[in-house]
C-alpha cells in the first residue's frame, strides 16, 4: 500500500490561524524591502495577472511581480520572493496523532507527503518546524515544485510516480475533499480526516499489526 498525506490542516496547523489577509502581510514585508506599494494594492493582489492552463499552480512570487508590475511598480532583484517567503511563515503545531500515522503508513509502505502549497521553501520550513521530518517521507510533492495543484490529476500523478505505484494504488489523507479529494478521478482512495482522525488511522485502515 502507498500513502500520501497533505500538509496544512492534515499533518500540521498554524496556532496564529484567526482573522487572516494576505496582501497585508505580503505589502508589510515588501514595504520592509524598500518595494514601493500601490495604493490599491488589495485589489492588485486579488486580481488574476498570470494566464495559467486550469489546475496550474503559479508560483506566489511570480503573481506578487506581476500584480505589482499591473500597477507600474518594478520589484529589483528577488525581493518579491524574499517578501513572500517572510509573509509566510507561520508558526506551527504537529496535529494530534500525525507522528504515529506517518509511521505506520511507512510499515506499510512508501509513503509521500502530497500539499498544495504556492510559497516557495514553505513546506520545508513546516517540516523543519514539526514533530516530522523530511526523513519520515519518501518522497515531497509540493503544487510550487510539480507546477499543477490539488484537485489537477497531475500532481497525484506525480506523487505516484516518485512512489513507483499507480495513480489506483495510492492512498491520500487530506482535509479537503474539494482539493485532496482528486485522487479518487484516478481511481486512488481518499481518507477524509474529518471523518477518520489521525489517531484512528492505523485501525481504520489496518496498519496496526
Amino acid at each position: 500500500m502507498a500513502v500520501s498525506f497533505d500538509l496544512f490542516g492534515t499533518l500540521v496547523e498554524r496556532v496564529d490561524a484567526g482573522e487572516d489577509d494576505p496582501a497585508a502581510r505580503v505589502a508589510a514585508e515588501l514595504t520592509a524591502r524598500d518595494v514601493a506599494v500601490p495604493d490599491d494594492w488589495a485589489a492588485a493582489y486579488r486580481e488574476r495577472h498570470i494566464d495559467a492552463p486550469e489546475g496550474a499552480e503559479v508560483p506566489l512570487p511570480a503573481h506578487v511581480s506581476a500584480a505589482l508590475a499591473s500597477r507600474g511598480v518594478d520589484a529589483p532583484g528577488n525581493a518579491a520572493r524574499r517578501a513572500v517567503v517572510a509573509a509566510f511563515d507561520p508558526e506551527i503545531r504537529t496535529r494530534d496523532g500525525a507522528v504515529d500515522a506517518v509511521a505506520a503508513a511507512r510499515s506499510e509502505g512508501p509513503v509521500a507527503l502530497c500539499s498544495n502549497c504556492s510559497v516557495p521553501e514553505l513546506v520545508g520550513r513546516t517540516l523543519v518546524r514539526s514533530a516530522l521530518s523530511r526523513d519520515d517521507f519518501d518522497a515531497v510533492v509540493s503544487s510550487v515544485g510539480c507546477g499543477w495543484r490539488k484537485p489537477a490529476a497531475q500532481l497525484f500523478e506525480t506523487t505516484a510516480a516518485r512512489l513507483e505505484v499507480a495513480p489506483a494504488d495510492l492512498v491520500h489523507i487530506g482535509d479537503d475533499p474539494r482539493t485532496d479529494g482528486g485522487i479518487e478521478a484516478l481511481d486512488g482512495r481518499f481518507v477524509d480526516v474529518a471523518d477518520v482522525p489521525l489517531t484512528e488511522l492505523p485501525g481504520e485502515l489496518g496498519w496496526e499489526r
